[in-house]
């Protein structure tokens, strides 16, 4: 990719400034190539031999997930985010007619996914560590109210100048707000930052609204339906180091 991507159009035409800062989602970009919590959860279940419908499963993950948004101590990491939701959806399914709550179930699929993420981490923190040698680094994330503490304990947090989780400010992607609050403390604007994510409807839409640049990070399968044409797409984050450095 030619370096003079990485310039941002300003009102006028002719004008371009360099990028300075870079935004990250969490979930599904950081601790995975571009799948999120819900469809990896569902891949596990499924490895698990539950047998139920994409829809079904979708309704209730979020019937599990969403009461967590402020629910969960400040201070939760991943693990016990995860172990919790588990826990939840379990109970989720068992009311709604699938199977009944397995507890041992609940912990093989926390474990699997936690490992995963692990090795996500463990992948991804090379490509950060030397983005952050040229940029400015945040996360911005639609998160439970924890986000610190878990970027604390995948030992990430040293690497981004802002954490910014959605439940603390009181605005959820793809909301500016969100992303405004992310980028004061990188003292940077929307025209000299990129925004790297997983999802179109949050985060490319949301880098849309405020005037930021945006690279999807999708798996093959899920670039069959495309990126809007100003989008540049990667399959990992490692490939990032090719295009941004």
């Amino acid at each position: 990719m030619p370096s003079s991507w990485l310039r941002r159009r300003t009102s006028a035409p002719q004008m371009t400034e360099p990028i300075e800062a870079l935004l990250f989602d969490f979930g599904g970009t950081l601790d995975a190539d571009g799948v999120a919590w819900k469809e990896r959860f569902y891949a596990h279940y499924r490895a698990e031999g539950l047998d139920i419908a994409p829809e079904a499963f979708e309704a209730a993950f979020f019937a599990a997930d969403d009461p967590l948004v402020g629910f969960l101590p400040i201070d939760t990491d991943l693990s016990g985010t995860v172990h919790e939701l588990t826990t939840r959806l379990e109970a989720e399914l068992a009311r709604t007619g699938v199977g009944i709550a397995d507890c041992a179930r609940a912990r093989r699929v926390a474990s699997h996914f936690l490992a995963e993420a692990s090795a996500a981490f463990a992948r991804n923190r090379p490509t950060l560590e030397a983005l952050r040698r040229r940029y400015r680094l945040g996360i911005v994330s639609n998160f439970y109210g924890n986000l610190k503490a878990v970027c604390h304990g995948t030992g990430l947090a040293p690497l981004f100048s802002a954490i910014v989780d959605s439940h603390r400010i009181g605005a959820k992607k793809p909301d500016p707000a969100i992303f405004r609050a992310a980028l004061g403390p990188l003292h940077a604007t929307p025209e000299v930052a990129l925004l790297v994510g997983d999802s179109l409807r949050r985060d490319g839409e949301g880098a849309r609204r405020i005037g930021m640049g945006f690279i999807w990070v999708a798996p093959l399968a899920a670039q069959v339906f495309g990126a809007p044409p100003d989008h540049y797409v990667v399959t990992k984050l490692d490939d990032l180091a090719k295009i941004l450095l």
